[in-house]
């Protein structure tokens, strides 16, 4: 390749003068002002600065031009037909087609209060809708529409809303499987239930006793900490009472260990504590004043359905200098949204014992699962309160 610097007054002229000298194939590499003559850096002019450059052996045109025309007519034309009608994507190719659709998942974001998903084909748009509705937590929901979508292309667009609701819950029943989930298995001598007034503990807390007496012929004791409502100790002596089991009522740390001792050669010992606001924090101190946490107590949380998604994460937080290890979820026939189940599991990564539904004593308590979970969103198999 031939190069060539010109200089000229101005780039007409610097036009003509590559033409005359390199000929009208040439290419103009780079151009620029420059400041010629003048005395002393006085009177000087301003003139354009050219470099062009040309192939001193450029290829015929038409050649190419013939090439370009016959040659993918006959070679290369079919190809894309065949690749794209009669030939399946590479793994490859829809891989990277599927990660891209990820990618643009994660750039969703939430406009004047409501999420966008209007790129979404029809039956997904209704499935979003319908976990909307659920009010599932929006980034869980994008967690799950983005394997949905990737199912969709995977399968070729063709499921229906059906379809979709069975790949819904493989997600969430492979994504909840490594968490710990289901009734007491009696590994921990003690279960200790907390949470704050309202919920049901008292009577979630009998439906337990009831199953491990009934169920499992545990040999099983009551001690309650709850000495701030007479009311609710009358009503753990009454079922206790039923169930023919001990109760023990402490109001320190040291008559919580003198119960421990006496009821050292039972099976299980089921804890119930005080029902108070849950916005003050003594009363989570108050717990530790009166329950020795150790090795062998297993505490669970309980929350009502019917509570706001806030409050609950309000209480989660407060309890949450106490190790929780399970939740159970009360009022499941008082309402008909379920998603906070799902988005308290995932922020938290803890798993569910029961859920109840219904007042009914040993009756209306289920043992949860993620299967369970899964159809309880989704409204399969819903657990509807006993008759």
């Amino acid at each position: 390749m031939k190069v060539k610097k010109f200089i000229a007054p101005n780039m007409p002229e610097a036009m003509k003068m590559i033409r005359n000298e390199l000929g009208k194939d040439a290419v103009i590499l780079n151009s620029k002002v420059v400041q010629k003559g003048g005395i002393f850096g006085f009177f000087t002019k301003k003139n354009i600065e050219v470099i062009a450059a040309v192939d001193p052996q450029p290829i015929p045109k038409k050649q190419p031009m013939q090439k370009e025309k016959i040659e993918p007519k006959i070679e290369f034309q079919p190809a894309p037909i065949v690749k794209s009608v009669e030939v399946p994507k590479t793994d490859a190719e829809l891989l990277k087609e599927i990660k891209d659709l990820k990618e643009m998942l994660k750039g969703l974001s939430v406009h004047n209060g409501r999420d966008s998903f209007e790129h979404y084909p029809g039956p997904l748009k209704d499935m979003n809708q319908f976990l909307s509705n659920q009010e599932v937590d929006l980034q869980l929901r994008k967690e799950i529409m983005g394997f949905l979508l990737e199912k969709w292309y995977v399968n070729k667009g063709e499921a229906n809303f059906e379809q979709i609701t069975t790949w819904g819950k493989e997600y969430l029943v492979n994504s909840m499987s490594p968490l710990s989930f289901g009734a007491i298995n009696f590994s921990k001598k003690y279960i200790n239930v907390v949470g704050p007034t309202g919920v049901g503990k008292t009577t979630t807390l009998a439906k337990i006793a009831a199953q491990a007496v009934l169920k499992y012929g545990k040999k099983v004791a009551f001690i309650t900490t709850d000495t701030y409502r007479i009311a609710a100790i009358d009503q753990l002596k009454t079922y206790a009472k039923i169930l023919n089991v001990p109760l023990e009522v402490t109001y320190t740390i040291d008559d919580f260990v003198k119960a421990k001792e006496r009821f050292s050669h039972f099976d299980l010992i089921l804890i119930d504590t005080a029902g108070r606001n849950f916005r003050n924090k003594q009363y989570v101190e108050d717990l530790k004043s009166v329950i020795s946490f150790d090795e062998n107590l297993e505490t669970i949380l309980v929350l009502a359905l019917t509570s706001k998604y806030s409050d609950m994460l309000d209480i989660f937080e407060q309890f949450s200098s106490i190790k929780i290890d399970k939740l159970i979820f009360t009022k499941v026939d008082e309402t008909s949204k379920y998603g906070t189940i799902l988005n308290l599991i995932f922020k938290y990564k803890i798993g569910v014992a029961y859920l109840t539904n219904g007042q009914n004593v040993p009756d209306d308590i289920f043992e949860a699962s993620p299967e369970s979970i899964a159809n309880t969103v989704f409204g399969v198999n819903r657990h509807e309160r006993s008759s």
